[in-house]
């Protein structure tokens, strides 16, 4: 594969809750990555995936639904895990999306873009980081994090406000993921890699 070719990022809503605010931060994130043109964004919604949550045993055949979703995720060469944070955690069918897959993380970089109360949704992500460290996967250090915010509506209803700080945040966050992104690529290519 070459070095140059794009990269594929899947940007992974993480709540199904009925009336949930991912979407609209997921798409905006989606919106701020595809602006680089070494970007190639898959927006994956968990709500739309329809993932059992119970899970199969070692010998049972896969559902159909985590069949469908594995290609997405096994093609992508980074995720950007968009969260909310529920009683200081994330959603548990994030976390069933999560344990469905192993292969498909591994040697690949995780972003958090996470939202909630006073905390920005940080509890939420600091869990998150525990959990891809045990799939081989790589939590990259920036993350965007949006406290309160509801208040980040602009008068017209536009969200975010043109000069919230979430905008830069998304833009240190994507150098980040790119550049482990094209690392890790290179690096499961590697024969060596291959061969563990």
């Amino acid at each position: 594969m070459a070095s140059n070719e794009r990269l594929r990022v899947a940007v992974i809503i993480g709540s199904t809750r009925s009336g949930r605010f991912g979407p609209t931060v997921a798409e905006w994130f989606a919106a701020q990555a595809r602006r680089r043109r070494e970007l190639e964004v898959d927006l994956v919604d968990l709500a739309e995936a329809r993932l059992p949550q119970v899970l199969t045993d070692e010998d049972e055949e896969l559902p159909a639904e985590v069949r469908a979703l594995a290609p997405r995720l096994a093609a992508a060469d980074g995720f950007v895990v968009v969260t909310p944070e529920y009683n200081h955690s994330f959603p548990a069918p994030l976390k069933t999306a999560i344990d469905w897959y192993y292969a498909e993380w591994q040697a690949k970089p995780v972003a958090f873009v996470s939202y909630g109360r006073e905390s920005g949704g940080l509890h939420a992500v600091a869990q998150l980081r525990e959990i891809f460290a045990v799939l081989r996967a790589v939590a990259v250090t920036e993350t965007v994090s949006l406290p309160c915010y509801w208040d980040l509506f602009d008068a017209d209803g536009s969200w975010p406000k043109r000069g919230a700080s979430c905008h830069a945040a998304a833009g240190i966050t994507l150098d980040q993921l790119s550049w482990w992104a094209r690392t890790l690529r290179d690096a499961r290519n590697d024969r060596q890699w291959r061969e563990q």
